[in-house]
């Protein structure tokens, strides 16, 4: 759940409104995450107390055409967000390599390896999550270090969180933040994933038990993916705020600006930053696999083996994807601008995931004793 608020389309929209809105979109990031923070936690209450995720609740209660509409647009914004995750791999890939693999070949080999890392699911849910710390600690440590290198204001990144402020030219940028941090398919996927962990639904006791870990649990997460985030956003905004480069900059030259910025030193602040977009792409890919593989199967009711139904919800996002890298290999702003407008999609599709989520949380039928209050 906590890498949907860290990965590749995250960390572009945090360079951006770091560059073009310098430290004065913090509050919004902090905001942002805390109402995050709210809907994962209504999420994880309803997969709990029902054992059915959001998906196959929306199913079940709705319409059948309100049900069809939802899907549609839960498959639109993971669309969307794998498109950036599997793009901001092989950007990865290609920092990392070089340039000598092209971007095409980084987001055949990020299709591909995906696939690799579910295999780990059949040594236990355990063994993956522990995959997970791994790269979410690589990239703490990578951005954490850069954000050592870079020594930003520390009164000025103070009044940026506390003082809401929002000019004209950083609209667009605040309303990509938004997006990029609520994901709509991580609302489908946090509901699922509790289901994870054995919970006797006949005690309610237990069932409160789970809810308060979960709520333990995401809060951590959360508070450390939104230092992350931080770390990225006030790095650019101490480098390049109020430069010319500001309106240039995007995942795919965010390294060689860092570079010549901050020079190259003991390890190069290129590779850094390579290494931990990669850690974001790559880890950002399973979850995107696995909320296409929960959104499709409770939506439409599927019953198949895993691995296809996997390959059949990857093919709908990588064949986008491979298209977009052939089209804008050549064109470094092109491809930032598109992803600039795929954190807005994300943005413009988030009512179709927690309306129905507050709608069937609120239901005394639905939840029993755990419906929210008003």
């Amino acid at each position: 759940m906590r890498i949907a608020f860290l990965d590749p389309g995250n960390l572009e929209g945090d360079l951006q409104a770091g560059a073009v809105a310098g430290y004065s979109l913090l509050w919004l990031l902090m905001w942002a995450t805390a109402m995050g923070l709210l809907v994962q936690l209504l999420s994880a209450r309803l997969g709990v107390a029902t054992g059915r995720h959001l998906a196959e609740l929306c199913r079940e209660e709705y319409p059948t055409w309100a049900g069809m509409v939802l899907w549609v647009m839960a498959e639109l914004a993971l669309i969307g967000s794998d498109i950036q995750e599997v793009i901001g791999s092989a950007i990865a890939i290609e920092i990392l390599t070089n340039g000598l693999l092209p971007l095409w070949a980084g987001v055949i080999i990020t299709a591909l390896d995906c696939f690799v890392f579910l295999f780990l699911e059949n040594y236990g849910i355990r063994k993956l999550e522990a995959v997970f710390a791994v790269l979410i600690g690589t990239m703490a440590v990578a951005f954490a270090w850069m954000f050592g290198q870079a020594k930003p204001s520390g009164s000025e990144l103070l009044v940026g969180i506390l003082v809401p402020k929002l000019s004209s030219r950083a609209i667009q940028k605040a309303v990509g933040v938004v997006g990029c941090i609520i994901m709509p398919h991580n609302v489908f996927l946090h509901s699922a994933l509790v289901q994870s962990r054995e919970v006797n639904k006949r005690q309610k006791y237990r069932v409160q038990e789970a809810i308060n870990y979960y709520t333990i649990e995401s809060t951590i997460a959360l508070i450390v993916s939104f230092m992350i985030n931080l770390f990225v956003t006030t790095v650019f905004a101490k480098g390049f705020y109020n430069t010319d480069l500001a309106d240039s900059i995007g995942l795919v030259n965010a390294g060689q600006y860092l570079q010549d910025k901050y020079g190259g030193g003991l390890f190069p602040i290129l590779y850094i930053w390579g290494i931990g977009l990669l850690a974001a792409g790559q880890s950002s890919t399973i979850t995107g696999t696995y909320a296409g593989q929960f959104i499709m199967g409770g939506f439409l009711n599927f019953k198949m083996k895993k691995w296809l139904r996997a390959l059949i919800t990857r093919s709908c996002a990588i064949i986008p994807t491979i298209i977009v890298a052939l089209v804008f290999d050549s064109s470094e702003a092109t491809l930032d601008v598109l992803n600039e407008w795929l954190n807005v999609l994300q943005s413009i599709q988030i009512p179709f995931a927690p309306i129905p989520l507050l709608c069937l949380v609120s239901k005394e039928q639905i939840m029993g004793a755990f419906k929210i209050g008003p």
